[in-house]
């Protein structure tokens, strides 16, 4: 888990940094950076559950979009709020990073509970 994190992360940063600098306007709605990581934090443990289950042999495609269609009712954004608030916010290096920073420490605060 906290291999994929690490290289979702880095997928990020390298794709930021190949990116053109010019600032991005706001989507409308902007998601702040608090929303961000929660819906980013459950979308990997969503991923994790599912190659968990891919691993086991078990079909995954209809469940992975069941999973994401309840996770943006959850928050309630679309994919397209969803894609749009990713780019924007891939535009701001330190404001990813910061975002991305907080999913990983959740994750490693939950692997220390356990």
């Amino acid at each position: 888990m906290r291999r994929f994190l690490l290289f979702s992360a880095l997928a990020l940063v390298l794709l930021v940094s190949c990116s053109s600098k010019e600032k991005l306007e706001a989507p409308e709605p902007l998601l702040t950076e608090q929303q961000m990581i929660d819906v980013l934090t459950d979308s990997y443990l969503i991923e994790s559950m599912l190659n968990k289950k891919k691993t086991a042999g078990e079909n995954v495609a209809s469940l992975q979009t069941a999973y994401y269609d309840q996770l943006m009712d959850h928050y309630g954004i679309t994919d397209s709020i969803f894609d749009a608030n990713m780019e924007y916010y891939s535009h701001d290096l330190a404001t990813l990073e910061r975002i991305m920073d907080s999913v990983n420490n959740r994750f490693l605060n939950a692997q220390e509970k356990e």
